[in-house]
C-alpha cells in the first residue's frame, strides 16, 4: 500500500479471475529469461516432481481435486512454483512417458492488497492468469465463494500460501491461518452434496533459497549502511577474514546484529513512551531483546488499535490483518456509493478520515516488518542465509520508518532455489472427524500441514 494517502477512495472492487490461455502461454516463455534478469535466482530444483506429475493426471482424469499449500518465505516464491508447474512438471511427465493436457498450471488465491502496492496491472495480470484476491482482515464471502467454487469447480487445481504473507524467513515457517484447512473441508463438502467421488488433497509445497556463493562482504556493507542510519559508530572488519569467515567473524556480526536490534528498540522503546505516553522495559541485554521486542509490537499494534476502536486480541499477525481492514473501510469506502454526489465539505471530512487511517496504519506496517524478527535465529545456526534475512529484515523496518519503500530490497547476491513436493495429506479421510467436530479437524489438519512445511527445511 502506497505510504501516502491523502484522499478517500471507492470501495476495493472483487478482481475476478478471469484465465486467459494468451497471458498464461506468454508468460510461461519468458519465465526462463525473466528470472536472471529481474530476480536473484539462477537455479531451480525440485524434489519428487514425480509425485506431482501423478497428481496433474489424477486431477485431468477427474478423480481428484488438490491445492497446492506453498511456503512463502519470499516476494520471489510465485516464480518458483509458476517453473515447478510450467517447467519441471511437463519435462519429469515425458521423461515418465505420461501425457499431461496443456496447461500444467493453476489457480491462486492472492492477498486483495498486492495491486494496492505493486500496480493495478499486477492486478490485471494475476486475474489472467487465474488468480483469485482475497482480503485477509475481515470475512471476504465474495472472496471466499470465488476460490471455493474454483476448488471444487475449476479446470486447475488451485494454489495458496497458509502462511498468509512472506515471513523473511527460509528456515522458519510462520504459524499457519487455518483457511486452507477450511477450504479443503468445503471442497470435499461441496464434493459430497453434488455426488462426485473426487478426493480432496492438499500438497505442501516447500521452497527455500540459497546463495551460490556465500556474501559476507554484501552482509558488511549493509550491516554498515544500517549502523550509519543508527548512528552508531563504524565497525572495522578484515577484507581478508570475510574472504574466510570463521566462528570469530560470525561471532562479530552476530554482536553487529545484535547492536543494531538493541540501538533501534530502545528509540522506538523511547519514541512510544514519550510521544505516546506508553511504559515500557527499558532493559538492555541480548537475553532480553525478544521479550523487548514483544512487548514494542504489542504496545505498537495497541495505539493503531486505540484509534480503530479495535480490541487486542488474538495473535500479534491476527492483529496486524484486523487493524489492515479497519484502515482499508476508512480509505476505500464501502459506505459511499457515489463520491461525484459529495459536497465538498464532506469529500473533506471523507479524505481527513483517510488520511489519519493511513497515519494510524504506519504503527500496524512497523509491527508487521518487524514481528518475523527473532532473536535466537541466527544465534542458533550462524549461517550466512541467516544474518542475510535478519539484516534485511532490520532494514525494511528501517527504511518504513524513515518513510522509505521496503520492498525495493538490495540483492545481495545470486541465489538457487530448492523446492520440495510434499506427501499429499488427505482432507477426504478426515471428514468424519470434520463432521464429528469442524474445529477440531481444521485445526489437526492445520497442525498436520504446518509439521508437513517445517520437515521440509534442511
Amino acid at each position: 500500500m502506497p505510504d501516502q494517502i491523502i484522499h478517500a477512495q471507492p470501495a476495493l472492487e472483487f478482481i475476478p479471475p478471469a484465465l486467459n490461455p494468451l497471458i498464461l502461454w506468454g508468460c510461461q516463455k519468458l519465465l526462463p529469461a525473466w528470472l536472471p534478469l529481474r530476480t536473484t535466482i539462477t537455479d531451480i530444483q525440485a524434489d519428487n516432481v514425480a509425485e506431482l506429475v501423478e497428481l496433474f493426471h489424477q486431477f485431468q482424469e477427474g478423480k481428484i481435486r488438490f491445492l497446492l499449500a506453498f511456503r512463502h518465505p519470499n516476494t520471489d516464491d510465485p516464480y518458483c512454483l509458476g517453473y515447478l508447474a510450467w517447467q519441471l512438471v511437463p519435462q519429469v511427465a515425458r521423461e515418465k512417458g505420461i501425457r499431461l493436457k496443456y496447461p500444467t498450471h493453476f489457480h491462486f488465491i492472492y492477498d486483495r492488497g498486492i495491486p494496492l502496492w505493486a500496480g493495478e496491472q499486477i492486478g490485471w495480470l494475476y486475474s489472467q492468469l487465474g488468480g483469485t484476491p482475497i482480503q485477509r482482515g475481515k470475512i471476504d464471502r465474495l472472496g471466499l465463494r470465488s476460490a471455493r467454487e474454483l476448488f471444487v469447480d475449476g479446470k486447475l487445481p488451485i494454489a495458496a500460501a497458509p502462511e498468509g504473507a512472506t515471513n523473511g524467513h527460509n528456515e522458519l515457517v510462520s504459524p499457519l491461518e487455518p483457511g486452507i484447512a477450511q477450504l479443503g473441508f468445503w471442497c470435499a463438502e461441496d464434493l459430497l452434496k453434488a455426488g462426485r467421488s473426487e478426493q480432496v488433497l492438499i500438497v505442501p509445497i516447500g521452497i527455500q533459497y540459497s546463495y551460490v556463493e556465500e556474501p559476507w562482504d554484501a552482509v558488511d556493507k549493509l550491516l554498515s549502511q544500517l549502523e550509519t542510519e543508527c548512528g552508531l559508530p563504524a565497525f572495522e572488519s578484515s577484507s581478508e577474514s570475510l574472504e574466510n569467515p570463521n566462528s570469530e567473524i560470525q561471532s562479530s556480526f552476530y554482536r553487529r546484529l545484535i547492536r543494531i536490534g538493541g540501538h533501534l528498540l530502545a528509540m522506538m522503546e523511547e519514541f512510544y513512551s514519550q510521544f505516546y505516553h506508553r511504559k515500557l522495559p527499558q532493559t538492555s541485554g541480548s537475553e532480553e531483546l525478544s521479550t523487548r521486542l514483544y512487548a514494542l509490537l504489542d504496545v505498537a499494534l495497541q495505539v493503531a488499535e486505540e484509534y480503530f476502536n479495535l480490541p487486542p486480541k488474538g495473535s500479534l499477525i491476527d492483529r496486524c490483518r484486523r487493524l489492515e481492514q479497519a484502515g482499508w473501510d476508512r480509505i476505500y469506502r464501502e459506505d459511499i456509493k457515489d463520491f461525484e454526489t459529495l459536497s465538498l465539505l464532506e469529500r473533506g471530512l471523507a479524505d481527513r478520515i483517510a488520511e489519519e487511517a493511513n497515519l494510524r496504519m504506519w504503527h500496524m506496517r512497523l509491527a508487521e516488518s518487524f514481528v518475523a524478527v527473532t532473536g535466537q535465529y541466527v544465534k542458533e545456526k550462524p549461517t550466512v542465509e541467516r544474518f542475510a534475512e535478519t539484516a534485511l529484515l532490520l532494514r525494511d523496518v528501517m527504511t518504513r520508518i524513515q518513510g522509505g519503500n521496503p520492498f525495493g530490497r538490495p540483492k545481495l547476491g545470486k541465489q538457487r532455489v530448492q523446492m520440495t513436493v510434499g506427501e499429499p495429506i488427505s482432507v477426504t479421510d478426515r471428514w468424519d472427524a470434520y463432521k464429528s467436530s469442524r474445529r477440531s479437524a481444521v485445526a489437526g489438519l492445520t497442525k498436520d500441514l504446518q509439521t508437513a512445511l517445517e520437515s521440509m527445511i534442511f
